[in-house]
């Protein structure tokens, strides 16, 4: 995944309590194989009208929220069920980061695995934000990572992440790119296996 460092750009609000993981991706849209192309159905039931047409009134669909790259909620923000896929359309939409005051753990986890950052701050600082973005479309925030600050204007304050996270985001490293930091050693140990044992593919020897 990307490394994460310094993320700039204009917020989305979206004041709801509780939104969860099936409001996030619907479950009719979790048959697709593939990681990518989620975006189309993110909030697919608060995006469209009783006829299926697109509701220009959801924030999502306004023309001046198109470039958001912070989605700003209430929260308990991804509650429900564990579906990766809510994680992965909300970044395919084209967001780098969410803001709230609270997350489900499953979904702030898998937030992490694939490089979108979830950012908790106070239910006073997150509505400040949301009025920002509800009041003033475009305005810009900036998110630190390494210095684990969040900065619009003349305002700032600062957030806790747990240093591991920390340390995977700013490397860009899932678990597929921790593991492979010890390829050497996986390599020696499978090597070391007596030839009447299985070992993994591509290690010389069959």
């Amino acid at each position: 995944m990307d490394r994460i460092g310094i993320i700039t750009g204009s917020m989305a609000p979206l004041p709801r309590n509780n939104c969860d993981t099936d409001q996030i991706m619907p479950k009719q849209f979790l048959k697709r194989v593939e990681r990518s192309g989620y975006g189309q159905f993110l909030f697919h039931d608060w995006a469209r009208t009783a006829d299926g047409d697109l509701d220009p009134g959801f924030v999502l669909n306004r023309p001046e929220y198109q470039e958001a790259r912070v989605l700003v909620s209430g929260p308990n923000f991804g509650s429900g069920s564990s579906r990766e896929h809510a994680p992965w359309g909300i970044q395919d939409w084209g967001f780098e980061a969410v803001i709230a005051p609270s997350f489900a753990d499953i979904f702030y986890n898998n937030c992490t695995k694939i490089g979108l950052l979830p950012v908790v701050l106070t239910e006073a600082e997150v509505n400040r934000l949301i009025e920002l973005a509800t009041g003033t479309p475009g305005s810009v925030i900036t998110i630190d990572l390494e210095a684990q600050t969040v900065t619009t204007g003349d305002w700032r304050t600062g957030f806790e992440i747990d240093a591991f996270t920390k340390y995977r985001l700013l490397k860009g490293l899932d678990d597929i790119g921790l593991t492979m930091r010890n390829l050497d050693a996986i390599d020696a140990f499978e090597q070391s296996r007596p030839d009447h044992l299985p070992r993994l593919a591509g290690t010389g020897n069959p």
